[in-house]
């Protein structure tokens, strides 16, 4: 589901956790793992996980991210000014790869560049021919 201009809200009528109480988001250590498989097959996960960095939000599992995850991310990436843009153009660049859409006729490949002479076959230098015979 691409994100939409002005629906920032709208995401969430689809989320997979909107009838789940929300305490069981917003757990603290092995818990997280549990509260993760809720996100595993959301419609909307990206969505919801570009909002939670978008927003710098700082407790629950948001997108299937913990929040040391997201904090990891954060630190990592500090150049990112919009989250929901940057994972919308991959999830659009992953769309139109080859391995997203088996049927899209194959981008044809570069030749490859031939392999350089083995160094008995390239013609001696000349300190080499100095010394040679």
């Amino acid at each position: 589901m691409p994100f939409a201009a002005g629906t920032s809200v709208d995401w969430r009528h689809s989320a997979r956790c909107r009838d789940e109480d929300p305490e069981t988001l917003f757990v603290q250590g092995a818990q997280q793992r549990d509260a993760r498989e809720v996100c595993t097959a959301c419609p909307v996960r990206t969505e919801c996980l570009a909002h939670a960095l978008d927003n710098r939000i700082r407790f629950g599992v948001w997108g299937g991210m913990t929040e040391r995850e997201r904090r990891a991310l954060l630190k990592r990436r500090p150049d990112v000014i919009s989250w929901a843009a940057l994972l919308e153009s991959a999830r659009r660049a992953a769309a139109a790869s080859p391995a997203a859409n088996p049927d899209a006729p194959a981008r044809p490949r570069r030749p490859a560049r031939p392999a350089e002479p083995a160094a008995e076959a390239r013609p001696a230098g000349r300190a080499e021919r100095r010394h040679a015979g």
